[in-house]
C-alpha cells in the first residue's frame, strides 16, 4: 500500500482550533446552566432556602422636605 500525503493549509488549522474552542465554551455554558437548574430544583424539593442566613438591607428612600424652595433659600439656611 502506498503512503498517503496530505497538505493541511494553515487556515484550516486556525478554523479547526476556533471550532474546538467554541465547542468547549458552549459545552461549559450548557453544563453551568444545567447545574444551576438542577441545584435550584434540588433546593426546592429539599426545602432549602439559600437566602435564610443573609442580611437584607432596607430600601433607601430619599425624602425631599420641600420641593418648592429655591436654591437661595437652601444656601441661606446653612
Amino acid at each position: 500500500m502506498d503512503p498517503l500525503f496530505a497538505y493541511v493549509d494553515p487556515s484550516v488549522m486556525t478554523y479547526t482550533i476556533q471550532a474546538v474552542a467554541g465547542a468547549i465554551i458552549a459545552l461549559g455554558a450548557v453544563i453551568g446552566v444545567s447545574w444551576r437548574i438542577m441545584k435550584k430544583k434540588t433546593q426546592k424539593v429539599l426545602k432549602i432556602d439559600e437566602n435564610q442566613k443573609k442580611e437584607v438591607e432596607e430600601d433607601v428612600q430619599i425624602i425631599d422636605g420641600d420641593a418648592t424652595q429655591t436654591s437661595e433659600t437652601h444656601s441661606s439656611e446653612k
